[in-house]
């Protein structure tokens, strides 16, 4: 996933795959979905993000793993 945030227009982008986007869904007011042909989650647009959420708790981010599943994953 990667994040984009235009500070000049208080836009955030949330961009989940690679794929290129085929259609927009408004889910709500400045809450767009950008699909994929085959009807994939693509990203995911804010308008006016600062007015609808805490924008630290996206521009900022740490990662957790479990023990169990570190492990794993390293062997």
């Amino acid at each position: 996933m990667r994040v984009y945030y235009d500070d000049e227009v208080d836009a955030l982008y949330l961009r989940l795959s690679d794929e290129t986007p085929e259609g927009v869904i408004e889910i709500s007011e400045g809450i767009n979905i950008d699909m994929s042909s085959e009807n994939r989650i693509v990203g995911i647009e804010i308008l006016d993000a600062s007015k609808k959420m805490d924008l630290r708790t996206v521009l900022s981010y740490s990662l957790e793993f479990e023990k169990e599943l570190l492990s794993k994953k390293i062997a």
